[in-house]
């Protein structure tokens, strides 16, 4: 099979590698759709090897396939794996960990958080960037039929994460609800923080997505290159500040505005990874009870939430979708996505 290695220096190889044969508790899954997120780029841009070991993933990662959003349909069962646990040609999300499988995180979902180590598929282990993918069955989540194989690679990750990150701010009808940074998360976050019920308010510094956050059903823009953004927010809001803030950039300004813009008693949550921020701790949260909430990903039970909540609300995920690849336009593909100026991309077989 061929499959899309990350070489550092904003360099993509195809290459070739053995098709995988499952070992026993482990699947192979045929790749249909396998979406493109702004985490790659951690591992698409600097030298190679370099964000892995500021990371600790250790030295040798770069020859890894890259891509954690897989999404097709199951090819092959390893020895233990039944008919009834992954039935073959079942349309199938890959929830891209896996830890121990024993612990009490792995036990619920919740594998990236396993204290013995996991292996992140498209990081430390080949991902969905390729024509097959081998993984432990128990990572697999079902595709309802009424989505799309890209529409499950969304749900894979950036989508996903947006959603988790609502359910666990306790989003519903009525609230305001403002979204910073509109890349794939924010503006997944956008279209289901509208379809829960909520007022969506985007920030972005860019024209171009915050076009698309308005058809997304944001109800107002802020453009953060323009406008004082905590000012704008409480204009907005009768001088009160907004009920919510997602942070999808990771930005020190806008994780700064996040919790300055939220009322009091209101909820600031962090998705964005890395980087950091200066908080004065007594203004920005004590004196108003503000809750600030970080948010990694989802479980294996809310991608298969998220999913089924895109289905049954009838969102039009395919929406987010800019671009659409093959494998053989990686290098093309990451470059259009370096720039930060449209939706999201997703490699299709």
């Amino acid at each position: 099979m061929r499959g899309a290695v990350f070489l550092g220096n904003k360099q993509i190889e195809i290459r070739s590698f053995p098709d995988p044969t499952p070992e026993p508790g482990e699947v192979v899954i045929q790749m249909k759709a396998s979406g493109m997120c702004g985490s790659d780029l951690k591992f698409y841009r600097p030298p190679p090897g370099e964000a892995q070991k500021a990371l600790g993933l250790g030295s040798n990662v770069e020859s890894f396939i890259g891509g954690h959003e897989p999404c097709g349909v199951i090819a092959a069962r390893g020895a233990g794996v039944s008919e009834r646990e992954a039935p073959i040609g079942q349309r199938v999300m890959n929830h891209h960990y896996a830890g121990c499988g024993v612990c009490g995180h792995c036990r619920v979902g919740w594998s990236q958080l396993c204290r013995a180590g996991i292996t992140v598929y498209g990081v430390t282990g080949n991902g969905g960037h390729a024509e097959y993918l081998k993984a432990p069955a128990r990572t697999m989540v079902p595709l309802p039929d009424e989505l799309s194989f890209s529409e499950g690679a969304a749900v894979s990750c950036g989508t996903g994460t947006a959603f988790g990150a609502l359910r666990r701010m306790h989003t519903q009808g009525g609230q305001t609800l403002a979204v910073f940074g509109q890349g794939p998360v924010g503006l997944s976050a956008t279209l289901i923080g509208a379809k829960m019920g909520a007022r969506v308010i985007a920030v972005e510094t860019n024209k171009e997505r915050l076009a698309l956050a308005k058809q997304f059903g944001a109800s107002d823009l802020v453009d953060a290159s323009k406008e004082d953004v905590v000012k704008a927010l409480k204009d907005l809001t009768r001088g009160e500040g907004v009920d919510l803030t997602l942070e999808c950039s990771s930005a020190p300004a806008a994780r700064q505005a996040a919790v300055r813009a939220v009322r009091t008693w209101g909820t600031a949550c962090f998705v964005g990874e890395g980087g950091d921020v200066t908080l004065d701790v007594s203004p920005d949260l004590l004196r108003r009870q503000v809750t600030l909430i970080g948010s990694w990903t989802f479980s294996a039970m809310g991608m298969g939430e998220c999913a089924r909540f895109i289905a049954d609300s009838g969102v039009k995920l395919d929406r987010i979708f800019t671009h659409r690849w093959k494998l053989d336009q990686a290098n093309e593909a990451y470059k259009v996505f370096d720039a930060q100026s449209s939706g999201k991309g997703v490699i299709e077989f």
